[in-house]
């Protein structure tokens, strides 16, 4: 599932390390499937969901850097869980600080990411891997 609706920004220089970076959008439904399963009679969006939707925004970016091949999700250094994402949550939005891209056999996006809901952070992710296997 496609955890991004827009993106709203993309630059391949700037940013918190002066490497590039990425913000998109992602409109909450209040009935997604998700909540009916995460948790009973709590319903909060899985937080490896959320997670997903940096990896997919890292995976765009190198894409849109020129990239071919299939994407994979490689690893994260570390994750913290700030807030939750509620049914009533509405838009939340994706940044990602570029750290550097490493090419050899892959190619290979480093960054560290935040998702905001409701103006707070909500989870951060510091040196987030996605890699492409190039064609």
């Amino acid at each position: 599932m496609l955890m991004l609706d827009c993106i709203t920004k993309i630059s391949g220089s700037g940013g918190k390390y002066g490497h590039g970076e990425v913000e998109a959008e992602f409109e909450v439904q209040p009935d997604a499937w998700f909540f009916a399963c995460h948790f009973k009679d709590d319903p909060i969006m899985p937080g490896s969901l959320a997670l997903d939707g940096l990896c997919q925004l890292l995976g765009f970016y190198l894409g849109w850097q020129g990239f071919k091949g299939k994407g994979r999700a490689l690893g994260i250094g570390e994750v913290k869980y700030k807030g939750e994402i509620v049914p009533t949550s509405g838009k939340i939005t994706y940044h990602l600080d570029i750290r550097k891209i490493v090419k050899s056999s892959i190619a290979m996006a480093i960054a560290d990411g935040v998702i905001v809901s409701q103006g707070r952070v909500v989870q951060t992710a510091k040196s987030l891997r996605v890699g492409i296997i190039l064609n």
